[in-house]
């Protein structure tokens, strides 16, 4: 698939789900204020894509609609969080967009609605958040339940009675329990139950620890694990290789570790979503803020929040090269020694 034709399919997933209307914004009014878009992004500990992808999307599409960009990192800390919102909306802020660490952008967002300032709940719900651009999270879940579905298949395990650990995400986080329970709508419907769940987070190193010792409680009985994401895919396959079992495993963010588990078929599938894409629809979003106009949003969450949803995409090893080609990875990245055989396999150069 070629970089165009890929990117393409995502941005006009949401692009359909948002829409302009011709009013104004009561927040309305050309200020100096009003020219800042004030970005906040939680960590660069539970993917390298907020540095790598996000910021650069979020800067460029900003400045180039003539905005100043002031985009902050809390590096995983809900105190600096605080302090990096307090001190933008002292120089004042048109829009925030909350990437939520914890919790932290609740009470940001309170102090910004304070002020007449809309804010945008980046990736990750939060509550009292205007509206919400994220990928469609339990379309993620599904996708992850599905891999390990068709994996038991293939490796000719009965779902219903197969043993399957499930490693998610950190329950404060709005979108780990939507990735939970897209898996879980998909793997029960197929007969899966929960031989173990683990306690979730974002720490690979803690998330691979607690797989360890269900490996242990199981006695190694082990057939699949569904995994919330790449990084934390990781640390299972560790435990796994040090066991001498390569089983189904689930991940998402299409990182170079999770595309390269992929190809050496350590890890059943990831999910790609193009940060690039995520970004400039909350990029086009804010920019009609700023503008003064008030966006129209077909979609909405359970509560209400206007919801901009962007499509996931399903990477298994055949279509890696669809993520080299879109730009979101590189093969000189992916193909290193170990992996090497296996790029020649799949045609990744």
């Amino acid at each position: 698939m070629k970089k165009s034709s890929l990117i393409s399919i995502v941005a006009m997933a949401a692009a359909g789900a948002l829409m302009l209307s011709g009013c104004s914004a009561s927040t309305g009014g050309t200020t100096a204020a009003s020219k800042r878009a004030c970005v906040i992004l939680p960590d660069t500990q539970s993917s390298p894509r907020y540095e790598a992808s996000d910021r650069p999307a979020l800067n460029d599409a900003l400045t180039a609609a003539g905005f100043e960009a002031d985009i902050q990192n809390a590096q995983g800390d809900t105190a600096k969080y605080a302090t990096i919102a307090d001190q933008q909306l002292s120089k004042g802020c048109g829009v925030m967009i909350l990437d939520d660490l914890q919790g932290a952008a609740v009470t940001v967002a309170t102090k910004a609605k304070a002020q007449g300032i809309p804010s945008i709940a980046y990736d990750r719900p939060f509550a009292g958040a205007d509206y919400y651009v994220s990928f469609d999270n339990e379309a993620v879940g599904g996708i992850e339940g599905t891999c390990i579905v068709d994996g038991l298949k293939a490796a000719g395990v009965d779902a219903k009675t197969a043993s399957v650990v499930y490693v998610g995400g950190d329950p404060a986080d709005g979108n780990a329990k939507m990735f939970h329970d897209g898996a879980v709508a998909v793997m029960s419907a197929a007969g899966i139950k929960p031989a173990f769940e683990t306690p979730g987070t974002w720490d690979g190193a803690k998330a691979g620890t607690a797989f360890e010792q269900a490996y242990t409680t199981l006695g190694g009985k082990v057939d699949a694990v569904w995994v919330a994401n790449d990084t934390n895919a990781a640390s299972v396959i560790t435990i796994l290789d040090k066991n001498g079992k390569t089983i189904p495993v689930s991940g998402q963010d299409a990182s170079v570790a999770g595309l390269q588990n992929v190809l050496l078929g350590k890890q059943t599938c990831t999910v790609y979503k193009p940060a690039k894409v995520e970004a400039a629809a909350a990029s086009d979003l804010a920019i009609q803020i700023l503008n003064g106009a008030t966006p129209s949003v077909s979609k909405k969450l359970a509560d209400g929040t206007p919801f901009v949803a962007v499509t996931p995409i399903k990477i298994v090893a055949s279509s890696v090269i669809d993520v080299v080609t879109a730009g979101d990875a590189k093969a000189s990245e992916l193909c290193t020694a170990a992996v090497a055989a296996a790029c020649t396999m799949y045609k990744v150069k």
